[in-house]
Parts: structure tokens; sequence; C-alpha cells
């Protein structure tokens, strides 16, 4: 390592936390970690800090939840730290000029795409939605733009007819946090050149949404079993069938045809908008996730039955 940096460290979910794991154990300096406030969560609505937060304050690092970083007294704040570089990972706040020129080598961003493919809030179940081969990790220097600074440094990652949004989220999380430390080394030492990112390929990762999960049989085949893994832990991907919602935890494109929302036959084959899908796992709102024999064995959807 080239030597003990200054940082802030700006991050909100699960996604940042090996990280600024990876940053403290590299020996950096973290003067401050900014996350999203606390927001109301769970049956009681309690106050809940965002696990950065969490993570943070259990290692006796300073905390701060500003609403707005466009507050010019929170500009003011972050400034007097005299940072050598911010480290931004999902921090989910839009970061103005004020806070993106403070420190000297600037806001660094570790973003879960290979840019310019899938800027934006949810690149990582975008690209499984597309069915795309690859994804990976970008480095960049942030700017003002949406994800459109001049690139650093990135690594690529396989994605398989195996590959959930969980499982992908993972292994981001963790490429991300070897390679942060790495360019904050080239920027300091000087090997490392930003270089704009391509002109061409741009795409664009919106919020997921709760209206997305549930399951909308006229698609084909492939692109729901596509929603399943993408959507897996959240928001899940679900349909109703008399009246009880049924969250599906598993399915494979299997040969079959019929109108869309049939089940073909007694072990929940179901016809698509172009082929068929078998659900293997299931789960009945409030009740244990099983395998779809179990679940038949006291649920019978029989062939004939048309899903909601």
């Amino acid at each position: 390592m080239s030597g003990q940096l200054r940082l802030a460290f700006m991050g909100s979910p699960d996604f940042s936390v090996p990280i600024l794991g990876k940053l403290i154990a590299a020996g950096h300096r973290i003067n401050a970690v900014y996350c999203q406030p606390p927001r109301a969560a769970g049956r009681g609505q309690k106050q809940t800090p965002v696990p950065v937060h969490a993570y943070a304050e259990a290692r006796g690092l300073e905390v701060r939840t500003p609403e707005s970083p466009k507050d010019t007294a929170v500009q003011e704040e972050f400034k007097a730290l005299d940072l050598d570089a911010a480290v931004v990972a999902a921090y989910g706040l839009i970061l103005p000029k004020a806070i993106l020129d403070a420190p000297r080598m600037g806001c660094i961003n570790v973003h879960a795409s290979l840019l310019p493919r899938w800027r934006g809030a949810a690149p990582i179940q975008r690209a499984i939605l597309a069915g795309d081969s690859e994804t990976g990790v970008t480095i960049m220097q942030m700017d003002e733009g949406l994800d459109t600074g001049p690139e650093l440094m990135r690594e690529s990652v396989a994605i398989t007819g195996e590959t959930t949004g969980q499982s992908l989220h993972d292994t981001l999380a963790a490429v991300g946090a070897a390679l942060i430390v790495k360019a904050l080394d080239g920027l300091e030492d000087g090997s490392l050149t930003p270089r704009p990112q391509p002109e061409a390929g741009v795409t664009y990762a919106g919020k997921l949404h709760r209206s997305e999960a549930r399951i909308d049989w006229r698609r084909a085949a492939p692109e729901i079993e596509r929603q399943v893994r993408a959507f897996t832990p959240w928001p899940g991907s679900w349909f109703e069938q008399g009246g009880a919602r049924l969250s599906v935890l598993g399915l494979e494109v299997a040969p079959g045809a019929g109108p869309p929302g049939e089940v073909l036959d007694d072990a929940l084959l179901v016809a698509c908008g172009d082929g068929a899908v078998r659900i293997t796992r299931l789960q009945r709102s409030g009740g244990a996730p099983m395998g779809s024999e179990e679940f038949l064995r006291g649920r019978p959807i029989p062939a004939g039955t048309r899903l909601d």
C-alpha cells in the first residue's frame, strides 16, 4: 500500500459493508462515515440504522447521517475533514459539486456494473434480468452526472444460469472491496490515470419497484426464469392462486405450451407467453419455504388451473 489516506466513506446498504471493512483492514484512516438516516422498519416501525451505520458504530467510527448533502452546513463540515479522498459505495444520495471537489483526490465510486452499461440504482438485478453473460465492478472518479465519471479500474464477473440477485450482490461486493484498495494505491502513487467511459453501450438500471415482483405469465419462459433469480431475495417474485399469494423461490424453463398461466400438469408446469416453466420451490404468505412436491401434497394445484 502506498500509505495511509485520510478518507470519508459514504455508503448505506449491505453491499457497502465489506468495502468499508476492507478499507479499515488496509490501514486507511476513516475520518467519518456518511450514511442515509435511520428509517422506520419492521412491524413496530422502529427507527433502524442502515447496515453501514451499525457496522461503523460498532467499530468506533464517527457516523454522520445528513438528510441532504446539498445543505451548505453539511458541505462545510465535509470540507473541514481535509480528506485525501471519499469512497462512495451505494450511498443513495446525490453528491453536489462542493462535496465532489472537496477531497484532494476527489470522490471515488464503487459501482456494481461494467460502465457505461447499467448506470443507475439497480445494476445487479437489471444485468440478470437482461440475460447478460457478464457484469462486474467499475471504480470511477465521480462527476456531477449519473455514473458518468472517468473509469479507474474494472473487473468482470460471469453471470450463469445459477446466478441470483443475492449471489451476484455478494460476489460484486467482495470484488469491489478488493478493487477499491488497489485503485486508491494507484491514485496515490500516480500509476493510475482516469480514462473517459466509452460513449457507446450506455444503459440505465432503474430503481426496483415492488410492482415488478408479480409474475406476468404472458412473458416468455426465459424472462420469467431470470426474473425469479434476479429478484431473489428482493423484491421477490409471486403470483396469486385461489386468493393466496405464493412466492416463487425457484423455477426452471421446461418443455410445454398452452394459454399463459395455465397449469399443464400436476407438478406445477405452467404455460408462459412463449414456452413453459416448472416451479420447483415456493412459499405461501406466512408459511415456510417448500419444494413444490411437498407443497402440492397439502395444496394441490391440478392441471387445467389458471393462475391469476
